[in-house]
């Protein structure tokens, strides 16, 4: 579900304060757990790590990308294959 437009994007305010200190050019990422931030325009150019519930992703902040969320661009599942029968024939056919 949407937020809603009378509440406007949810923006961390501790993540707009360490861009300030952080130089855009600088390769250091800016670590955040904050996946449900929106991405503002003030963000294009910068490294962020964003935690994905086991370890950080680098994301660096394109244009495209203003107006999603933080957590859309860090994966948090691994998919590893799916099982049975069929899978176990592929499997040994391409080993």
């Amino acid at each position: 579900m949407a937020r809603s437009l009378k509440k406007g994007p949810n923006i961390n305010e501790r993540l707009l304060e360490k861009l300030k200190k952080v130089d855009p050019k600088s390769k250091e990422a800016i670590k955040t757990w904050a996946r449900d931030c929106t991405i503002v325009p003030e963000m294009i150019g910068y490294k962020f790590a964003v935690h994905n519930g086991q370890k950080f992703e680098e994301v660096s902040v394109k244009e495209e990308m203003v107006g999603h969320k933080l957590g859309e661009f860090s994966i948090s599942r691994k998919f590893n294959k799916h099982g049975g029968k069929i899978q176990k024939d592929i499997d040994q056919s391409a080993g």
